[in-house]
C-alpha cells in the first residue's frame, strides 16, 4: 500500500488538476435565470453602499423577495467587476462560481482526510468529478454553491473545535467564525450553523460525561464563552454586505429566516408526469428528487457506509458520524415535516451534497478494507469505474448541460423528459441566443427584429441594438408582437412534451441535451393571430374571425388561438362552431385552463349544470389555484350539496384569503339558512378592494 506522503502528493495533484479542468469546462456555462435576478440585486446592493444608503432599491423587492438574501458572494463578484471594470460580467461570475465549487470539493476532501486519511480524500475528488448535477451548478450558481461551501466548512470546523487535541487552535476558531459568517452572509439559513454549534457542543460534552471518568467543567465553561463570542462576531460580520439586515441586525435576520423557511413565491412544475404547485408537492418530493438525480456511484457509496458503519464504530468516531449524519438528514426531515415550499428539483438543498459525498467516500473505503483477499480489493475500483460510466458519458455528451442529469432509476434524462423538470434554470437559452444571433447576422437586411423569450435574454443580445428582446409566456405567444422566439421547455405541458406537440412545427432550430429538446428557436410565420387578438379586444369580431381563420391554417398548434377564435365566434352567435374549436384546443392540451373554464361558463349559461360542474372540476384538477373555478363550481353545488360548496370555498380562501369573489360566494351559501353569518361575510367582502 502507498504511504501517506505519496497519497498526499497524489491528492494535491488531482485537486489542482480538477481545478484547471473545472475552469476549462466553465467556458461552456450558460446564464441561469437566478443569475440574472441576483446580479441585478447585487447592482442595487452596490449602489446602496456607493450612495451611502441613499439608493434604497436593494430594499424594495416586492416581486423577487431578494432583500431577504444576504447573497454576499454575488455582491462580492459585482464589487470586483465594478472596481476592475470587467466587461464580461457573467464570464467573471462563472469564474467566481467555479472557485466556490472547487473549494466545496477541496474542503470536503480535507474533512474526509481529517476523518480517515488521504485515501478517502482522493475518493471525494473522484466522486465530485463524476457528479454532473453539482458540477453543473458549480459553473453558474453563486448562491447555492457558496452556501454549500459555508455549510460543509462550518460542520468541519465545528467538529475540529470540539474534537481538537489542542485546547484552543486559533486557526480553527478563525476558520469556524469565517464559515458561519459566510453562511449567514449568503442566506439567513446560515443561522443553522449557529444552532449546530450549540447543539453539538451540548451533545459532545454530554457524551463525554457518560463515557469519561473526569469532566473538566472549567474547560467547558471557557469553550462555551468562546462559542458565544463566535456567535456574536459571525452574526454581525455576516450582515456587512446585506442592506436589509443592516436596518435591524437581529430582527431582520430572523425575519429573513422565517421568510426563507416558508418562501412566499410558488411555482408550477412537473413531477411524476403531472403539473403541481411547489407548495403542494407530495411529502417525498425532496428525497425522491435527490435519489433520481444523484449518480448511483455516490448513493452506492452511501449505502456501503451504512452497511459497514457498525463494524467500524468506536468511541472516537461514533459521535462524529452521528453529528455528520444529523447535518444531512435534519434539513430533509424538517422540510418534509414543515411541508416547505420547494421547487427546481433540490438545488436549494445542494448544501447537503458535500456531506453525502463525504460519507460515500468513507463507505467505499470501508468496503475496501472489508475485503481480505488482496487482488479482490481491485473490485472496489472496478465498481466505482462501472458505476461512473453513466454520469461521465452524460457529461462528455452534454458539456453545457451537466445540471440536467438524471440517473438510471428513471432512465436518464430521456426517461425524465415530460415526467420531471429538466431545464428549470433556462440555461439552454444562452446557446439558443448565440445561434439566433449568428442566424440573424446572415439573414437580416436592415430594420428592427423583435425577439421574445421565456426568460430574459437582454444580456445575450446586449451588443445587438438592432434586435429588441423581451419576455413572454409561451402559452400566450399569440397575444404579442414578435418575429422570433426562444422557448425553453420549462412550463410546457407534459401532455405536449409526451405527444411531441412541443417543440412546435415552426421551430427553426432546437437545442438538445442527451437527444432531448430543451429549447426551441421559433420563426413566426404569421401575425394574423396577433391581429385577431387585437381585433377581438376591440370588439371587431368579424375582423377577428377573418384573422383567426388565416392564422390556424398556418399555426394549428396554439391552443390560445383556438380559444380566442372561439370567443370571437361565440360573440358573433356561432355557438356550435365555437364549441368545436374549443374542443380542438383541448386536443392540443387537455389541461388548458382558459378553455376548460370557458366551456364550463358556456355550459352553465346554457343550464347544462352537470356538464359545467365537470369542466370546473377539470380546471381545479389541472390547477389547484385557479380560484375562479372554485367559485363557479361552489355556486352550482350550493343547491344540492351546500356543505361541499362551503368546503370548496374554504379551500379556496385558505390559499387566497383575500379573494373577494369566494367570500361573496361563501356568504351566498348562508344567505337563506343563516342571514347573520352571510352578513358577516358580505361585510368582510366590502372591506376588500
Amino acid at each position: 500500500m502507498m504511504n501517506e506522503t505519496r497519497l498526499k502528493y497524489i491528492f494535491y495533484f488531482f485537486s489542482a488538476f480538477l481545478f484547471v479542468l473545472m475552469l476549462l469546462l466553465s467556458k461552456n456555462a450558460g446564464i441561469s435565470c437566478d443569475e440574472v435576478l441576483h446580479y441585478d440585486q447585487s447592482v442595487h446592493v452596490y449602489n446602496y453602499f456607493a450612495t451611502h444608503g441613499q439608493d434604497k432599491s436593494a430594499l424594495n423587492t416586492p416581486v423577487t423577495n431578494l432583500k431577504y438574501y444576504g447573497q454576499s458572494y454575488d455582491n462580492l463578484a459585482t464589487i470586483l467587476t465594478k472596481w476592475f471594470n470587467i466587461d464580461d460580467v457573467y464570464g467573471f461570475r462563472n469564474l467566481m462560481s467555479i472557485i466556490a465549487g472547487w473549494l466545496v470539493i477541496f474542503v470536503t476532501a480535507l474533512f474526509s482526510i481529517w476523518l480517515t486519511g488521504y485515501k478517502t480524500g482522493i475518493l471525494v475528488l473522484i466522486l465530485f468529478a463524476v457528479s454532473p448535477g453539482f458540477m453543473g451548478h458549480a459553473q453558474n450558481n453563486l448562491k447555492d454553491v457558496p452556501f454549500a461551501l459555508a455549510y460543509i466548512a462550518g460542520i468541519f470546523f465545528i467538529l475540529k473545535f470540539l474534537f481538537s487535541v489542542q485546547k484552543y487552535s486559533y486557526r480553527n476558531l478563525i476558520f469556524l467564525a469565517a464559515a458561519i459568517t459566510f453562511s449567514i452572509s449568503i442566506r439567513a439559513g446560515g443561522l443553522l450553523l449557529i444552532c449546530y454549534l450549540y447543539f453539538f457542543f451540548f451533545l459532545f460534552h454530554l457524551f463525554g460525561y457518560f463515557t469519561e471518568v473526569r469532566t473538566d467543567f472549567n474547560e467547558i465553561r471557557k469553550k462555551f464563552f468562546l462559542i458565544c463570542g463566535i456567535t456574536v462576531i459571525s452574526w454581525f460580520s455576516g450582515i456587512l454586505l446585506w442592506p436589509y439586515a443592516l436596518q435591524s441586525p437581529i430582527k431582520n435576520v430572523i425575519d429573513s429566516y422565517r421568510v426563507m423557511a416558508h418562501y412566499p413565491l410558488t411555482f408550477r412544475q412537473i413531477f411524476e408526469g403531472k403539473v403541481e404547485w411547489s407548495d403542494y408537492m407530495p411529502w417525498y418530493y425532496l428525497p425522491k428528487s435527490m435519489i433520481i438525480t444523484i449518480p448511483i456511484v455516490v448513493t452506492s457509496g452511501l449505502v456501503l457506509f451504512f452497511i459497514f458503519l457498525k463494524s467500524k464504530l468506536n468511541q472516537n468516531n461514533l459521535i462524529k458520524y452521528i453529528l455528520i449524519l444529523f447535518t444531512i438528514f435534519f434539513p430533509i426531515v424538517f422540510v418534509v415535516y414543515e411541508k416547505s415550499n420547494i421547487y427546481s428539483s433540490w438545488r436549494q438543498f445542494l448544501f447537503l451534497y458535500p456531506g453525502i459525498v463525504l460519507l460515500a467516500s468513507i463507505g467505499y473505503w470501508y468496503f475496501h478494507e472489508f475485503i481480505r483477499v488482496k487482488y479482490l480489493k481491485w473490485a472496489v475500483v472496478v465498481l466505482i469505474v462501472l458505476l461512473s460510466i453513466h454520469p461521465v458519458k452524460f457529461m462528455l455528451n452534454n458539456p453545457k448541460f451537466y445540471y440536467l442529469y438524471y440517473n438510471q432509476l428513471v432512465g436518464g434524462l430521456k426517461g425524465a423528459y415530460s415526467n420531471y423538470e429538466t431545464d428549470y434554470y433556462y440555461v439552454s437559452q444562452t446557446a439558443a441566443s448565440e445561434w439566433l444571433i449568428d442566424y440573424l447576422k446572415k439573414k437580416m437586411s436592415g430594420g428592427k427584429v423583435k425577439v421574445k423569450a421565456t426568460y430574459t435574454v437582454d444580456w445575450q443580445f446586449r451588443k445587438h441594438p438592432e434586435i429588441e428582446t423581451s419576455y413572454f409566456r409561451y402559452e400566450e405567444r399569440s397575444l404579442s408582437d414578435w418575429d422570433y422566439a426562444i422557448v425553453a421547455n420549462r412550463y410546457i405541458s407534459p401532455f405536449k412534451l409526451k405527444k411531441q406537440i412541443w417543440p412546435p412545427k415552426n421551430a427553426i432550430h432546437l437545442i438538445y441535451a442527451d437527444n432531448v429538446p430543451v429549447c426551441a428557436i421559433i420563426d413566426r410565420k404569421t401575425k394574423d393571430d396577433y391581429a385577431g387578438y387585437l381585433a377581438l379586444t376591440e370588439h371587431r369580431n368579424d375582423e377577428a374571425i377573418s384573422c383567426f381563420e388565416k392564422a390556424v391554417k398556418i399555426d394549428d398548434q396554439d391552443e390560445m388561438i383556438f380559444y380566442n377564435f372561439a370567443a370571437a365566434l361565440f360573440n358573433s352567435g356561432q355557438y356550435q362552431k365555437a364549441d368545436s374549436l374549443l374542443k380542438k384546443g383541448l386536443e392540443l392540451n387537455p389541461d388548458f385552463e382558459p378553455i376548460l373554464m370557458y366551456l364550463g361558463n358556456i355550459a352553465r349559461a346554457q343550464s347544462r349544470k352537470d356538464e359545467a360542474i365537470g369542466y370546473y372540476e377539470r380546471v381545479i384538477e389541472a390547477n389547484s389555484k385557479y380560484f375562479e373555478a372554485y367559485v363557479g363550481l361552489a355556486e352550482l353545488l350550493t343547491e344540492k350539496d351546500v356543505i361541499k360548496a362551503r368546503k370548496l370555498l374554504t379551500t379556496c380562501l385558505n390559499m387566497s384569503p383575500g379573494y373577494k369573489a369566494a367570500i361573496i360566494a361563501l356568504a351566498g351559501t348562508y344567505r337563506l339558512s343563516n342571514p347573520d353569518i352571510a352578513k358577516k361575510y358580505y361585510d368582510l367582502a366590502d372591506t376588500i378592494k
